[in-house]
Order: C-alpha cells, then sequence, then structure tokens
C-alpha cells in the first residue's frame, strides 16, 4: 500500500513517516505551504522555509521521497476567508478544524492520490478502529489518542467517513513523550523541535494585526458589568429559575425553554447619561458620566469583531483587584463588555444550541432522532477535559445541556461529543460522535 505522510518538520509527522516505513508500507512525504503573507505574524519571514528544509532532512534521513505542494490558493479561500467572515459577525472560528477538513483531507488528499497514494497520514494524536454500523454497513470510528494531554480528535471532529477511510494516524496510540524518544533514537532533526502555535500553518499572530488586513479598526467603548445588572435582568433569572426546575430532568424542558436558555445574555440596555460639572480653580465646565449601578465605560478599543469571550489580553484596563476578561461582544454597537474574575456570571453557561444544519454525525448510523436525547461527554475547545452532558436533538437543532456550568461558551467554536465509556474497561477509548459550530 502506498501511503503519503504530509510531513510538516515536526516531530509528530516525522514519526508518523518513520513508523510507517518500519511497517512495510511504500511512503512518500509531501510537504505543503499553505501560507505566504507574513503581515500581522510574530515569526521570521520565512519560518515555512525552515520547516520545509527540516522535512527534507527528515525524509532523506528515513529513505522516502520528498514531494513540495503549494495549497495557499486553496487555504485562503476555503479557511482564511471563512475565519474573516466569521469575525467579521462576531464570531469565533477555529481554523484549525477547518484545515484538516477542507485541507489536509480534501485538497492535499487529492494531490497525494494524484502521486499515486492510496491512503494519507498525518502525525495526529488519535486513532481510528473499523466497526459494522447498525444498519450492516461498516465503518469507521474516531477515537481519542492514548495521550490524555495531547489528544486531537477534536481537530479532526469534521471528518467524513470518506475521509476517515483513506486516513492512517501512527502515532495516536503512543504518549509524546514516546515519540520524542523515537524522533531522538532515530536521529531525527525534529526531535527536540517544539510544537508549533497558533492557527496552522500560519503560526502565531497578533490577531488584530492579522484581522485588520480585511477588517476595519472602528473605536468604540468597553463596558464593565457589575453584579447588580444580573439580580435586574428578567432573562438571567428566568434562565436560573428553568435550570433549577428541570436541573435533575433537562429533557422535560421544552422547544421554546431550551432556545431560551441556548441564548447569550444581552448587556446593551446599560445604557450611561452624561452630566456636566464645573472642575479645576477656574471652574471650567466638563462632561462626565453619571453613575451607574450595572456598569461602567471602563475603556476603548479597536474594533468589537477583534475579540473573543474569554479574552483577558489587550484590554489595557486597570485598577482591578482580579483579572478582566471579556463577556460579551456586540458588532452593531461595536461594544465588548468585561467582567472582573474568573467567577464572573458573564463567563459561565450550562446550555448551547448547535444549528440543524450544521451538526456533523461521524457515523450517520448514529445519528439521533428529533425527540431523542442521550447523555455523552462534551468539549468546547482543545484540550477542554470532557464534560458531562445531556444531548437533545429537537426540530430547532441539537441542544447540548450540561451538568455544570461551562466557562466561555463561544458562537462560531466548535462543540465535539463523545460516547460514554464502559467504566469496567480500562481500554475504552472515548469515540467522537458528532460536532458542530456553537
Amino acid at each position: 500500500m502506498k501511503v503519503c505522510v504530509g510531513l510538516s518538520g515536526g516531530v509528530d509527522s516525522s514519526v508518523a513517516a518513520l513508523l510507517l516505513k518500519r511497517q512495510g508500507y511504500d511512503v512518500f512525504a509531501m510537504f505543503m505551504q499553505n501560507w505566504h503573507d507574513t503581515e500581522g505574524t510574530l515569526h521570521g519571514d520565512c519560518e515555512w522555509e525552515e520547516d520545509k528544509f527540516v522535512a527534507e532532512i527528515v525524509a532523506r534521513k528515513i529513505g522516502i521521497p520528498f514531494y513540495f505542494v503549494d495549497l495557499s490558493g486553496e487555504y485562503r479561500q476555503r479557511v482564511v476567508d471563512y475565519m474573516f467572515d466569521e469575525y467579521a459577525h462576531g464570531r469565533t472560528p477555529n481554523p484549525d478544524v477547518l484545515c484538516n477538513r477542507e485541507i489536509k483531507f480534501d485538497a492535499f488528499l487529492k494531490k497525494a492520490r494524484e502521486l499515486g497514494a492510496d491512503m494519507v497520514a498525518t502525525g495526529h494524536y488519535c486513532r481510528k478502529e473499523e466497526v459494522v454500523d447498525p444498519d450492516g454497513v461498516r465503518r469507521w470510528k474516531l477515537l481519542e489518542g492514548v495521550d490524555p494531554g495531547k489528544d486531537q480528535s477534536y481537530f479532526l471532529c469534521q471528518l467524513s467517513q470518506e475521509q476517515l477511510s483513506q486516513a492512517l494516524f501512527p502515532i495516536g496510540g503512543l504518549l509524546k513523550s514516546e515519540v520524542r524518544a523515537l524522533a531522538a533514537e532515530a536521529d531525527l532533526p525534529s526531535a527536540d523541535k517544539k510544537d508549533s502555535q497558533g492557527i496552522c500553518f500560519v503560526g502565531k499572530v497578533d490577531l488584530p494585526v492579522f484581522l485588520q488586513q480585511k477588517l476595519k479598526s472602528v473605536e468604540g467603548d468597553v463596558v464593565e458589568v457589575f453584579d447588580p445588572w444580573y439580580a435586574a435582568s428578567d432573562k438571567y433569572r428566568r434562565d436560573c429559575e428553568l435550570l433549577e426546575r428541570f436541573g435533575a430532568s433537562p429533557w422535560d424542558m421544552s422547544d421554546g425553554e431550551l432556545l431560551e436558555l441556548s441564548r447569550p445574555l444581552d448587556y446593551s440596555d446599560i445604557q450611561f447619561e452624561t452630566e456636566t460639572y464645573r472642575s479645576g480653580r477656574h471652574h471650567v465646565k466638563k462632561t462626565r458620566y453619571k453613575d451607574n449601578p450595572f456598569g461602567k465605560i471602563a475603556g476603548r478599543h479597536e474594533g468589537a469583531q477583534f475579540y473573543t469571550i474569554g479574552q483577558r489580553k489587550g484590554l489595557a484596563i486597570g485598577g482591578h483587584a482580579h483579572p478582566i476578561f471579556v463577556i460579551s461582544t456586540d458588532i452593531e454597537s461595536n461594544r465588548i463588555y468585561v467582567g472582573e474574575g474568573e467567577g464572573h456570571k458573564g463567563l459561565w453557561r450550562r446550555v448551547l444550541r448547535i444549528a440543524p444544519d450544521e451538526i456533523h454525525w461521524m457515523r450517520p448510523a448514529l445519528a439521533m432522532a428529533v425527540g431523542q436525547t442521550s447523555r455523552c461527554r462534551a468539549r468546547i475547545r482543545y484540550r477542554q477535559e470532557l464534560q458531562d452532558a445531556v444531548l437533545l436533538m429537537r426540530e430547532a437543532g441539537l441542544f447540548v445541556v450540561f451538568d455544570k456550568p461551562q466557562r466561555c461558551i463561544t458562537p462560531g467554536q466548535f462543540a465535539a461529543f463523545y460516547a460514554l465509556q464502559d467504566p469496567s474497561d480500562p481500554y475504552d477509548a472515548p469515540e467522537l460522535l458528532c460536532s458542530g459550530v456553537i
């Protein structure tokens, strides 16, 4: 069998290629360049060239052919343009998930097949397993990787069965320490290379500068929300009452109640009046905002689209005992709302919704019908520990009610849902069932 390894120059893909070669596969490597523009990046202009150089040395060391492919056009159109559009609408996308679905296991896969590949392999920490579904069709499960600190199944949560059928994950059954040890033993130049950070194939970026390539900076207010606002908010009180009433039986909630709970809080009713006063020895007339028990204008920002829920960097707001976090953004009014401290009420929610056209089942035979409910484990970001939750399929979409409040449920991000494990089987790995955009 001929296998194309997506060789990035990092240690994970290097060891993936090494293992496949040792297992007797007909292996060749392909390095893909997906990005040229360095505006907003925090590293050198030629970082991709350094990665390509390391990847070539690795391929030579292992003894496999090496190819180069430029997929920057597809990447810009299918990943980066999507990213810009999501931020412009006040949502926070996950470009790495899109990169895997649209580039690594689509555009890259097609190029690999043109060179004769039967399968594509990557250095992802995850596993797949063949299974016969209830409809009698043989399909593939996507399972978490063995290393709990490196599992990357979340990033592959949008792959189709066709894509999974052509994918290999050679290091999914290894720990990161074992991968580095194998690379060192084989004297691969990537053995001590640090893991890449930032946006897939773009790198670590100054996000506002990067986004300003297409999105304009427009100054607006930063509004700090005080605790009394929640006591006066009808929606917040109603949400709390519903969650308390249906705490032990969320499946009894009506569609309307679930929709209400899944809607984020709206802080637009916090308004500020001005007053004039005289200041200084010369009694100069000035204007200031009147005190408001619900909040205050705490600063200015350069554009609401540049911020995301849970963000604490780049706010430049001092004078607080605890860190300040973004709790909401409003693109129309160009306001961002912030709160003080990890425990601020605006950071925590228990219910989210996936729209019907955004639900992606890894194995179609397991898709829930309208009216069905199921317990699962879920995560709303990479490396988050799996959280206990209930899935409720309704006409309005897939609702998720977490057992415990979740920090920073963010529109535009992907939520991934996993099957419950068999507690009596220590080798039972969580299977990724479905995913969708929040």
